[in-house]
């Protein structure tokens, strides 16, 4: 019988949550998804130091709101918990006794100073392992050099130490990884980590480890930063004896600069304009803000489509997936291994697509609010006619406001060059002939209100194309804009003859 399928999310709570951990959520909500298995929340807060207040709290407001909802978490709970690692501290300290007790560990009593000499010493050297392991840890102040009796007495006096893995000699480690293939690794080259720091909490190492074992975790799923851990992850399976039940690797590709090289930095989304977080992230440290994709107008669905497809392909051409779908198709086996290039164009072209999924009545109650907040007043009606001229043109809910609100406030001001090269008294008269012949029935239909316009143009024995962009600038103030007859027939006669009139007396 198949083991289940349970994965984990682990993220530090050091800030805000980087568009990257995003991804690695994702992936593995979708991967439990399409198996039947758990996903899990854990916070992993061994190093206390670096732990940010509200951290934690805004990680996962973040992926309630991109629809990645744990079935197992420090707020959930759950059969595995606690999920919170500071709360498992002496779970952690049994597993470090155990390693202890087998030889596989020791303690180290090396002060700041005698690190910094030995340092220094193989930098002198030039020495192929500049690190305390295999051939550094005779030379150092440990239990292995210093023998029993000497350390019983360190340990009994308060003598501040840390518990490092001693890693084992002329041992080749092997991680089968689902992205990457084999990857083999000499454990020469593997320092002796610490496992337990000196204010008694474990390294991210040892807690992960333990956990993902305790947790019956069947797949790790992370990002590529993770992998040069991974044969040391592997080793300490093998060393607690847990080798038939680890879980299977799978090192995620990195999100790449919008160039296309180098690892998706803060600065680089703040050079390019875009967030690197999913919702705003408040620092209360320095009292910095950084805004999010929700607050920049970007749908949970459109983020979500996005980042699935940076990093693994569905093997067809369709690109357009919501949340329940990609469930349903999600493969490891379709993860690519060369990063992936973060385009924010493609990200907008997903909000485009997931805003005209949204329905118009439901478009056109917001808007109404956004008017309302505006100073102005609106019905649904007009609202969602509105909306339906707008929708193929906006990017953003925003979209809607800032490319029409002039039906709302009437132009001042006109766009200069747009009217230079457009207008002249010849289509002021035009413009006030039709102005002239408007009624509430015409504007209300935009086939008769263009029939109107077609006639005393070819009255005037000028073509339509010639006055219709003077008809849009007395309208519009501007040169651009949805269906010219379509804003007619929202503003209706009076307030059409209205802005002909201001247009024909500012403009001459």
């Amino acid at each position: 019988m198949a083991k289940e399928v349970r994965v984990r999310f682990a993220p530090s709570p050091t800030g805000g949550l980087h568009i990257g951990g995003a991804r690695t959520a994702l992936y593995n909500y979708l991967y439990a998804r399409k198996m039947g298995g758990k996903f899990i929340l854990r916070i992993e807060d061994t190093d206390q130091s670096r732990k940010v207040e509200g951290a934690e709290q805004y990680i996962a407001e973040a992926l309630e709101w991109c629809g990645i909802i744990p079935d197992e978490s420090p707020s959930i709970g759950g059969d595995y918990g606690p999920y919170r690692q500071s709360e498992r501290l002496e779970i952690y300290v049994k597993y470090v006794k155990q390693l202890l007790e087998s030889g596989n560990a020791y303690y180290a009593f090396d002060t700041t100073d005698e690190l910094t000499t030995m340092r220094e010493k193989l930098q002198e050297e030039k020495a192929d392992l500049q690190q305390y392991g295999i051939t550094t840890r005779m030379n150092m102040r440990n239990s292995l050099t210093l023998g029993k009796e000497e350390t019983d007495k360190l340990l009994a006096s308060g003598t501040a130490y840390v518990v490092r893995l001693k890693v084992p000699e002329n041992q080749t480690i092997i991680v089968n990884d689902k992205v990457r293939g084999e990857v083999s690794v000499d454990s020469v080259i593997i320092d002796d980590k610490i496992l337990l720091k000196s204010d008694g909490f474990p390294t991210y190492h040892l807690a992960n480890v333990v956990d993902d074992h305790l947790m019956k975790i069947s797949h790790v799923i992370r990002g590529e930063e993770w992998l040069p851990s991974a044969p040391l992850h592997v080793l300490l399976y093998q060393l607690f004896g847990w080798q038939d039940e680890m879980p299977e690797f799978a090192h995620l590709p990195l999100l790449l600069k919008p160039e296309g090289s180098g690892k998706l930095s803060k600065r680089d989304a703040d050079k390019h304009g875009f967030p690197i977080f999913p919702i705003e992230w408040h620092d209360f440290r320095t009292g910095d803000v950084a805004s999010g994709f929700r607050e920049q107008g970007y749908l949970p669905e459109a983020l979500i489509n996005f980042l699935a497809l940076l990093g693994w392909n569905p093997g067809t051409e369709e690109e357009v997936f919501d949340l329940s779908r990609l469930s349903e198709i999600f493969e490891l086996s379709r993860i690519n291994k060369a990063g992936a290039k973060f385009d924010i164009d493609k990200a907008k072209w997903y909000n485009q697509i997931y805003l005209r999924k949204e329905p118009i009545e439901q478009l056109a109650d917001m808007f109404m609010q956004v008017v309302e907040k505006n100073g102005y007043q609106c019905n649904q009606e007009k609202a969602a006619e509105i909306i339906s001229l707008l929708i193929e043109r906006a990017t953003f809910f925003d979209d809607f406001w800032n490319q029409g609100s002039f039906f709302f406030v009437i132009p001042t001001e006109y766009d200069e060059q747009m009217a230079r090269k457009k207008w002249n008294t010849d289509v002021a008269k035009v413009l006030s002939d039709f102005s002239d012949r408007l009624t509430n029935t015409i504007t209300n239909n935009s086939e008769d209100t263009k029939q109107a316009l077609w006639e005393v143009a070819n009255e005037a024995e000028m073509g339509i194309g010639k006055v219709m962009p003077g008809l849009r600038l007395a309208m519009t103030g501007s040169g651009g804009g949805p269906d010219l007859m379509g804003i007619i027939k929202v503003l209706g006669a009076e307030e059409t003859r209205s802005r002909i009139q201001k247009a024909i007396e500012h403009l001459g």
